[in-house]
């Protein structure tokens, strides 16, 4: 509904049960003043990030913006997302991998256009691009592994 995509300090939380994904990533209880977050990086975060649909969501919506605001060739937009997210453009290295890994992804999706489908449909947000649904849900599988990055996860 409208309340879907309230800032989180709008969630109703109950006293005895925070929201799972607070949990998950250690917030701290309301119990007592934090200073200082502890760091610490879990498998189950892990999870949460690659596969909760809020994350799988802002992935897509962040794919759609990288399909919008940049060129065509897939170099163009690999190097644009990454500038996105963290400030920076890939190295050789980075760009070649994630270049394999889009193409992997692109295969897999032309075989499997209902999955495609599915991936890009995840989440309430409206779909903006007109990019196809093997590019798109492709281009979602990277932005979900870059906004997965420790640069973005960890703030030190």
């Amino acid at each position: 509904g409208d309340a879907l995509y309230r800032r989180s300090i709008y969630t109703f939380v109950k006293r005895t049960s925070p929201p799972p994904s607070m949990s998950t990533f250690d917030a701290p209880n309301r119990e007592a003043c934090t200073v200082k977050r502890e760091r610490t990086n879990t498998p189950l975060q892990a999870l949460t990030m690659m596969n909760d649909i809020q994350y799988v969501e802002a992935a897509r919506c962040f794919a759609e913006r990288v399909v919008e605001q940049s060129l065509p060739k897939t170099e163009q937009r690999l190097n644009y997302a990454m500038r996105l997210a963290t400030g920076r453009t890939l190295a050789e290295d980075e760009l070649k991998l994630l270049g394999n890994l889009y193409t992997k992804h692109m295969a897999t999706f032309k075989k499997d256009q209902e999955a495609a489908k599915g991936l890009i449909q995840t989440g309430e947000a409206p779909r903006i691009s007109d990019a196809t649904p093997e590019e798109l849900a492709s281009l979602t599988m990277i932005c979900n592994l870059i906004l997965n990055l420790d640069e973005i996860m960890t703030l030190n």
